[in-house]
């Protein structure tokens, strides 16, 4: 009953409610972060959801589109704005995904939504992931985020998939705020985002 019924009603009620309450917060991002991007505060990206349905996920953009002299993008490093470093380190880069959550796209918690062309990667097993929607935050976030490996990572995205409750959903609120406020597990290190999934080695 609370994942078919009561875990849609709660992230909507949540969403609302937080996304009300932070409405000042918000509208600043969105003015320093336009700043700092020429014009662009948010990131837009298509990610597969529930049964692989194929959304667009909203975040506050962190890195500006500077190139080098060929044309190329630079490095993460390179384009990460102070602004965006300090909204990246307080996780306040996923506030947005609040409207996705409101919208039905997301869920609060659940499995983080990867990107398209890793779906003919996955194996069945790691295709499991998307029986559910994709969440904010999720039990892979809460037990290593972006410096375990992605097997790790798919093996905890089914484990909670077949042991979803509101008591696990609460226990990963609390284990959320927590690595929030001591800022873990952001990057691998040397890395501002995980490498890339290239499929599971046979």
């Amino acid at each position: 009953m609370y994942k078919s019924f009561f875990k849609r009603t709660i992230d909507f009620v949540v969403a609302f409610i937080v996304l009300l309450a932070i409405l000042p917060i918000f509208l600043l991002l969105i003015l320093f972060l336009g700043i700092a991007n020429d014009g662009k505060p948010f990131f837009v990206q298509r990610r597969p959801g529930e049964n692989g349905a194929v959304f667009s996920i909203i975040k506050f953009k962190t890195m500006n589109d500077k190139k080098d002299a060929r044309g190329n993008l630079l490095s993460d490093c390179e384009r990460l704005t102070k602004v965006g470093s300090f909204v990246r380190k307080t996780s306040l880069d996923e506030i947005p995904q609040l409207l996705n959550v409101v919208k039905g796209d997301m869920s609060i918690i659940g499995p983080r939504p990867l990107l398209p062309q890793y779906l003919e990667l996955y194996s069945d097993f790691q295709n499991r992931r998307h029986e559910v929607k994709p969440g904010i935050t999720g039990w892979a976030q809460v037990n290593g985020r972006n410096t375990i490996s992605w097997d790790t990572k798919f093996e905890l995205d089914v484990w909670y998939v077949d042991h979803i409750s509101f008591l696990l959903d609460f226990k990963i609120i609390i284990l959320t705020i927590k690595k929030v406020f001591f800022r873990e597990g952001i990057s691998q290190e040397g890395q501002m985002t995980m490498e890339a999934f290239k499929g599971t080695k046979k």
